[in-house]
Order: structure tokens, then C-alpha cells, then sequence
């Protein structure tokens, strides 16, 4: 005659996680672990793809204010930081001047600089892109690793009825409750990844679009010699001056 299960000492949980993962023995470990690696790996993409994103929107508003108030691009690109966005823009651009000068065949410095800043701004997207790729992984396989432990877990509580001969509730609650648990890992794991990468493809979008308006700028800078630049943010409009109140006429 069977013995019944011991009760758990100091009030815990028999249907809880890790009595989920000790029934369920290395396929619910396996697919656990993987599932905290998966997540694991797409919060740390999301937080160093989030504060990159942050430097660079910043980074733009120090270009507006201080960059196009300098003599020359040189002297404007001594103010930015390096290895930032906006600088590899600027450096790439002053090189590409500079190579035009040495080229045989001759090339229309129009076409030759709006080539090389084109250039410019794919390498940075394509390293803002960096990483987003694995959140779009996490976010649509993450569900079906979960799943995996679903359809393990339920078939070992098909077993545990066939090797009871009857569906009792004690011989089916442990599997069935471990098939639930990696479902809902599975949806906690992928919900925040699809999030994540909606959001930062957004904000990518937001950059890539300044990035491509400071190029546009920097390429109108150079082709016109300096005569044609935007406008500084910190230029204020002079307030209008006061209208003096008019003289009154005395009378002798």
C-alpha cells in the first residue's frame, strides 16, 4: 500500500516553483535555466541599448547649442566627445574632403561627400541595431521553450494517472501545477523582450532621424563653404525695446 506524501516542513509550498523543478527533475531545470539565461541576456540589451540611445539624444542637443557656433567644423568637432555618433559623422566628413583633394579621377565633391556621410550614418545604425536582433529571438522562441516544459509536464502527470489506474487529484497536482509554471516563465520571459524591442526600434527610429539631419547639415556646411549652417538654439530673438511713452506738449 502506497504511503501518503509527507508534508512539507515549515509551511512550504508543495506546488511551488522548485518543487515544480525537483519533479520534473533535468527537463525542467534545462528548460529553467535557459529561460533565465534568455532573460537575463535580454534586460542587460535593453538597459546598454537604453543608456546608448540616451547619449546620443543628448549628444544632440549639445550639437545645436554649441557645435555650429565654432569657426570651422574642426574647431566644432574638438567639442564633441569622442567615439561619439555625432563625431564620427564630423571626422568622416573632414576625411572625405581631404581624399577628395587626392583622387585622379576627378568626382564631384557633392557626390564623393554625400557618399561618405552616407556611409557614416549606416555604421552607426547598424551598431545602434546591435543586440536587438536577440530580444526579437527571446520574444518569439521564449513562449515555446516554456511550452516545452508544458507538454513534458503534462505527460508526466498522463503517466503518474495511467500508473495509478485513476485520475487522482494528488497523483496529477505536481505535474500539471510544473506544466502551468513553465507555461507562465515562458510568457514572463517573452513579454518584456517583444516590449523592449518595440520601444528601442522606436527610439533607434528618433536617432537615426537626427543623425541623418545633423549629416544633411555638416554635407551643406561643406559644399558651401561654411555659408550655409542652422541656426544656433541659444540664439534668442532680441526683445522688442520698450515703446517710450510720447512727450506730452505743454502749453505756454
Amino acid at each position: 500500500m502506497a504511503t501518503p506524501a509527507a508534508a512539507p516542513h515549515g509551511g512550504e509550498n508543495p506546488y511551488g516553483l522548485m518543487a515544480a523543478l525537483e519533479q520534473g527533475g533535468t527537463i525542467a531545470w534545462a528548460v529553467f535555466i535557459i529561460l533565465v539565461v534568455m532573460s537575463a541576456a535580454s534586460w542587460y540589451i535593453m538597459f546598454t541599448k537604453l543608456l546608448e540611445q540616451q547619449k546620443i539624444l543628448n549628444q544632440a542637443k549639445r550639437v545645436r547649442t554649441s557645435f555650429w557656433g565654432s569657426p570651422s567644423l574642426k574647431d566644432g568637432a574638438a567639442k564633441l566627445e569622442k567615439n561619439s555618433a555625432y563625431r564620427q559623422i564630423v571626422d568622416d566628413g573632414l576625411r572625405a574632403q581631404d581624399e577628395h583633394t587626392k583622387l585622379i579621377d576627378p568626382i564631384d565633391q557633392h557626390d564623393w561627400l554625400l557618399g561618405s556621410l552616407g556611409r557614416s550614418q549606416q555604421a552607426i545604425n547598424s551598431k545602434l541595431g546591435n543586440g536587438l536582433a536577440v530580444l526579437a529571438t527571446v520574444g518569439s522562441t521564449a513562449p515555446f521553450i516554456g511550452l516545452f516544459g508544458t507538454v513534458i509536464g503534462i505527460y508526466r502527470a498522463l503517466i503518474k494517472i495511467g500508473a495509478a489506474g485513476q485520475a487522482s487529484i494528488d497523483a496529477v497536482a505536481g505535474p500539471v501545477g510544473e506544466a502551468l509554471i513553465m507555461t507562465a516563465l515562458g510568457l514572463a520571459v517573452a513579454v518584456p523582450a517583444v516590449l523592449g524591442y518595440n520601444w528601442l526600434i522606436r527610439r533607434n527610429k528618433v536617432v537615426a532621424e537626427q543623425i541623418a539631419a545633423f549629416s544633411t547639415d555638416v554635407h551643406g556646411y561643406m559644399v558651401s563653404n561654411g555659408a550655409v549652417k542652422p541656426a544656433l538654439l541659444s540664439a534668442k530673438p532680441a526683445a522688442p525695446a520698450a515703446a517710450k511713452p510720447a512727450a506730452t506738449a505743454t502749453k505756454a
